[in-house]
């Protein structure tokens, strides 16, 4: 079987051109996680290695694909290759194993080879875009221009408030608060603790 597998971040605008490069090269199966950068947690990638079977081709589009850096690229790489699969990384044509085949000591030479160096050089332009971003942030801290990251929750929020009021009473429950407010427990608590509003029920003052 011919499997594929994306991957995109919320606010890429990549995924219909993966999905139409798969469906291009002939994958009958396709799984796609959308995942924050930060976020790596991956469901339907994990979906996808409990279906693979000897034989079984899978195509992604790129490298990283397979981690965030060149310890579990080559890490997840191995492991696929315990399954008995050939692997296709789409951007990187020499690392196609369907090539080597028929040369079963050079198949395993020059995948290796190409596979570290290749894992190193994505590992790499990661390390230097966040190094990048590291030193835009101290130019903009040093010019009184960073901000950091909006608060979601403003003093004047109303859900928030309305949290806040509903936990110093105490007669709810803060799972029955957050449903009620949608606004997370986490976050109350921390906002709570800022105010220094502690809960109260009976008339007996409490503190979780």
């Amino acid at each position: 079987m011919l499997i594929g597998y994306a991957r995109v971040s919320t606010k890429d605008q990549n995924e219909a051109r993966q999905i139409a490069a798969l469906e291009a090269v002939g994958c009958e199966k396709i799984f796609m996680d959308k995942k924050s950068g930060k976020n790596f947690d991956r469901a339907e990638y994990n979906k996808m290695k409990k279906l693979l079977r000897f034989g079984d081709v899978l195509f992604v589009g790129d490298l990283s694909r397979f981690g965030r850096n060149k310890e579990e690229i080559l890490a997840e790489w191995a492991d696929l290759q315990t399954k008995e699969i050939d692997i296709v990384v789409m951007n990187m044509p020499i690392l196609d194993t369907r090539k080597y085949k028929d040369l079963p000591g050079v198949q395993k030479l020059v995948s290796d080879l190409v596979l570290t160096i290749l894992a190193w050089v994505v590992d790499d332009d990661r390390k230097r875009i966040l190094e990048s971003q590291r030193q835009g942030i101290a130019i903009a801290k040093a010019a009184g221009r960073y901000k950091g990251r909006p608060k979601k929750y403003t003093e004047d929020h109303a859900a928030m408030q309305h949290a806040l009021e509903l936990f110093e009473d105490g007669v709810k429950s803060p799972q029955q608060i957050q449903e009620i407010t949608h606004v997370s427990r986490t976050a109350m608590y921390k906002r709570a603790k800022e105010l220094g509003i502690k809960r109260k029920k009976r008339g007996v003052e409490r503190s979780d």
